[in-house]
């Protein structure tokens, strides 16, 4: 059975370093090195739409049904703001999912932390409407926004530690040149149809712009 699509607000990676080799040679410190190509950041991580729905309804004992919660939510999404193409930088390596993952950790300009707080107050803004009572609680036990940190750390998975320790690990400084935001399998999203494109791929023209 094919596992449902995730909804995540992310930026693709486009480059990293001054070329492959830069990227490349992470593989003495990371193993099965992902693919540079499909490498991202996720800004806000929705989860599976119909879990998220699914949530809510429980959450207000019904009081807003999962199909309600479900439109609201498509039509929240489809009007979050851009977040034009930025550039970062990372130092080090560290451990993300409990351990499981290798990810760089990335400095980002303050402009990017300011849009990833908006859209936490976003979130919290669409909760609201969907009437969810005590929306903090809401989000850190929600299955699935899977929020467990209160505090965003940008980073960029990239494989498997290949080193038993916690970390971090120092590395030559890396540039990373991040495209616009988009919305990560929008094209399962009920209602957008396959003609608009593939926005988990191409976000296509910005619907408002956010930059420095």
């Amino acid at each position: 059975m094919q596992t449902p699509p995730r909804i995540t607000v992310e930026v693709p990676v486009l480059t990293i370093g001054s070329g492959p080799s830069d990227y490349e040679g992470l593989g003495s410190q990371v193993d099965a090195l992902r693919r540079e190509r499909g490498l991202h950041m996720t800004l806000l991580h929705i989860g599976v739409l119909a879990d998220f729905a699914r949530d809510i309804a429980e959450w207000t004992r019904g009081i807003t049904a999962a199909e309600e919660a479900t439109a609201k939510a498509v039509s929240w999404l489809e009007g979050l703001p851009v977040l034009a193409g930025f550039s970062g930088t990372s130092e080090r390596l560290v451990l993300l999912g409990g351990g499981r993952v290798s990810g760089l950790e990335v400095e980002v300009p303050p402009h990017v932390r300011d849009y990833q707080v908006s859209l936490v107050k976003a979130l919290h803004e669409l909760l609201d409407e969907l009437l969810v009572d005590n929306v903090d609680d809401f989000i850190l036990g929600s299955r699935a926004l899977g929020f467990r940190y209160p505090r965003w750390t940008p980073h960029v998975a990239v494989g498997r530690p290949k080193s038993r320790g916690r970390g971090p690990w120092d590395i030559d400084p890396l540039a990373i040149e991040f495209g616009g935001s988009r919305i990560r399998n929008r094209q399962f999203l009920p209602g957008i149809g396959a003609g608009e494109g593939r926005q988990d791929q191409d976000p296509g023209p910005p619907r408002s712009g956010v930059g420095p």
